[in-house]
């Protein structure tokens, strides 16, 4: 028996086929094969099949999408950046230090999200905490976050305890392979009066449109009590988190460059690109 290609097949066979495979493999080890594969792989049909298989879509999904197979891969790496409790740095342990207490706490009231059950909480002396967030170690290449620019969507909670006055504040910088600032949200600090309510308030920012050359983020928060009592009575934290989005503000500009040529331009450069997605370590 002759032996058949497998390009032989009708295209909708292998596209049937490729949906099957993993995204980064289709890219990074089938599309170069031949122009067929590529044209096939690059078929915005393929990555919204491979959306919906994925649940990143509905079949009535009716909103516009600038680049379907940067979608999918946003989708595909979209969750909370921000380790867990144990992985803060301590940048200021004023007072009697941070500490992590059960929620909800003395003075205090239940978290929106009952499966939050934990918070920090600041003493009388200035207390703040911050994580640096490596955004290609996380699985974002240059590119994405050069041309593209997803929306980054950061969040914060806090609450004051009922008996005790506090002062809050939060910090998140987009920073730059040499930790340049290139964009920031720093509101100004929020200072709760004595005998309030104790409920929690989400504050949220996000990023849209920002600089190119973001590499890292830079979340900070924390506060101290306004009484200066010995313990912990100063603003409670929990539940951050950092979001890159599968949206963007922005429209990327088209490329001049040929998928062939740009690839070789970019390899020789050791430049990543969405035809190569950067392997996280």
């Amino acid at each position: 028996m002759a032996l058949v290609s497998i390009n032989e097949l009708p295209e909708n066979i292998l596209l049937e086929v490729f949906t099957h495979v993993p995204a980064r493999q289709l890219l990074l080890h089938c599309r170069p094969v031949c122009s067929l594969w590529r044209d096939l792989i690059d078929v915005v049909t393929l990555w919204k099949r491979k959306s919906l298989l994925a649940g990143f879509i509905t079949k009535d999904w009716d909103q516009p999408v600038v680049d379907w197979k940067i979608f999918f891969f946003l989708c595909s790496l979209r969750r909370n950046l921000l380790q867990d409790m144990t992985s803060w740095q301590i940048d200021s342990n004023g007072g009697d230090h941070w500490k992590v207490e059960n929620l909800p706490g003395e003075h205090g009231t239940d978290f929106p999200d009952s499966k939050v059950k934990k918070y920090f909480v600041t003493s009388y002396g200035m207390c703040l905490k911050s994580q640096l967030v490596d955004l290609k170690a996380e699985g974002y290449w240059e590119e994405l976050l050069d041309t593209f620019r997803p929306d980054i969507m950061v969040k914060d909670w806090f609450a004051a305890r009922a008996d005790c006055g506090c002062t809050y504040r939060i910090r998140v910088q987009l920073v730059s392979a040499n930790y340049i600032v290139l964009a920031s949200f720093e509101p100004p600090p929020v200072t709760i009066y004595q005998w309030n309510d104790a409920r929690w308030t989400e504050v949220s920012h996000t990023f849209s449109d920002y600089p190119p050359g973001v590499r890292h983020i830079l979340f900070q928060h924390g506060g101290k009590d306004t009484q200066f009592w010995a313990g912990w009575y100063g603003p409670r934290v929990t539940n951050s988190s950092i979001i890159v989005s599968h949206t963007m503000t922005r429209s990327p500009a088209p490329s001049t460059a040929q998928p062939e040529a740009k690839q070789q331009q970019e390899e020789a450069a050791h430049l990543p690109s969405p035809l190569h997605p950067h392997r996280p370590s």
